[in-house]
């Protein structure tokens, strides 16, 4: 809505029939102590035109830039027509389909998302949608108490080389509900989890093991036996992986001999602009056992009593419909404009467009580390192969160059000083199929200027 439409006299006239003197007293049972004055941080309020001529300017902001950042989010080519159908009016403002009413049209699509969801990741079953990458995280760590029952201590083995907006997100969701997030070290060598770092928990009681593919670091996990150490431990397994990346990794359902139990992830790569940070969506997958401890819907494909295919609701154990402590999920909002935009993506795109963008990830990724890495004064902190990122290791601190090269106009990477001290002066570079061979010249060029600036001053 976009404005209040109650006159001062209608709300007297609400008030007097509800016999209420003022607003204030609907609040009454709040305590005193527990009201602020106002926000701290929160500017005066603007009109209309003041807002429309804001959003101008901070979408400028976003304009004209070689943007070489990923850390979790990703600049991708979305073709117009995905954008396009999205927006038309039957998806764009179709009823929200939390409820059994919802449009065919919806549900079909809700459906075919699903299906290449699952057949993507390699997993029996897809929801339809959660929040965000990291929430359902957090829902898959939740579900994997629920269903490794077998467990009873909550512990959930978390490796250093996952996404740390994730780890800090999920603590702040389940650890409030008795689970124990316990971190991995990773390989100084590779930036990789070795199974050896896993051999401080053999005698331990774990509930499950989360596995990123590729990593933080953009390096490649050993899964298999990551998998297998386990499947041994009667651990279940939460992948968080890229859904552009399984183009062309092995998907986590054919992890090891029994494939991970549960993958999740950031759907934002399939056909969602950045749009300064969101709204993205995040998707949740399972095997097929797991499926009554799935978090959010599920939308299932039937037969009406004339014989036409059709397509329903067939499992929502959220609180909305059932009693608030048996739903698997309080969070799990379903963010339906993103899906439709995801599934057109896929849908357009198909298995082998996928492959051609995950490939030319890998190919200008490989081109911009090898450019940037050759300036002096920069090195590559890990060995071994790499999908769209990598880290760069640099000889001064990484904020100050990041602000020059943004006057510049670029973008030039995410400083991970703040989330890993220990790598020292660490940048980590992104490049997806949207940078051209020019790009990476221009990145060059510039972090090259930049430097010998520098060192003259």
């Amino acid at each position: 809505m976009p404005f209040i439409p109650h006159t001062q006299d209608d709300i007297r006239e609400m008030l007097d029939a509800i016999g209420v003197g003022d607003i204030e007293q609907l609040f009454d049972e709040i305590p005193p102590g527990l009201k602020v004055e106002a926000l701290a941080g929160v500017p005066p309020a603007l009109g209309e035109m003041e807002i429309q001529r804001l959003m101008r300017d901070r979408a400028a902001l976003d304009a004209g830039h070689l943007n070489f950042i990923g850390a979790g989010a990703y600049e991708h080519h979305i073709p117009a027509a995905v954008w396009e159908i999205t927006t038309r009016g039957e998806f764009y403002s179709a009823y929200t389909p939390y409820q059994a009413e919802a449009s065919q049209g919806t549900l079909q699509l809700i459906y075919e998302y699903q299906s290449m969801m699952a057949a993507l990741t390699g997993m029996d079953v897809s929801n339809a949608s959660l929040y965000e990458g990291a929430s359902a995280m957090a829902e898959a760590a939740l579900m994997a108490v629920r269903a490794n029952r077998a467990s009873r201590s909550g512990r959930i083995l978390v490796p250093a080389t996952v996404n740390p907006a994730y780890r800090r997100v999920a603590g702040s969701i389940a650890s409030g509900q008795g689970l124990s997030f316990e971190t991995v070290p990773y390989c100084a060598a590779t930036g990789t989890t070795l199974p050896a770092a896993l051999q401080a928990w053999d005698d331990a009681d774990v509930t499950a093991l989360v596995i990123q593919q590729p990593n933080f670091f953009g390096g490649y996990e050993d899964v298999a036996a990551l998998t297998e150490w386990a499947r041994a431990k009667g651990a279940l397994v939460i992948a968080v992986v890229n859904p552009t990346s399984l183009a062309l990794l092995t998907p986590p359902g054919q992890w090891g001999e029994g494939g991970a139990d549960i993958a999740c992830g950031e759907g934002q790569p399939l056909g969602v602009p950045l749009s300064s940070g969101g709204p993205y969506f995040g998707f949740l997958a399972c095997r097929e056992a797991l499926v009554r401890q799935m978090p959010g819907r599920i939308v299932g494909r039937t037969i009406d009593l004339d014989g036409r295919a059709g397509f329903a609701l067939t499992l929502q154990a959220r609180e909305q419909h059932i009693r608030r402590s048996k739903a698997t999920s309080n969070i799990c909002t379903n963010q339906g404009l993103m899906v439709t935009a995801a599934t057109i993506y896929m849908s357009l795109l198909g298995a082998e467009g996928l492959a051609r963008v995950a490939s030319a990830c890998v190919r200008n990724a490989a081109e911009l580390v090898g450019q940037l890495a050759s300036v002096e004064g920069l090195r590559r902190a890990f060995s071994g192969p790499f999908f769209h990122e990598s880290v760069l290791q640099l000889d001064r601190p990484v904020g100050p160059l990041l602000e020059s090269l943004a006057k510049r106009g670029i973008l030039g990477g995410y400083d991970l000083s703040g989330d890993y001290p220990e790598l020292g002066n660490a940048l980590l570079v992104c490049a997806t199929e949207t940078r051209t061979a020019a790009d990476i010249e221009t990145y060059f060029q510039a972090l090259n200027d930049v430097l010998r600036e520098a060192r003259v001053a």
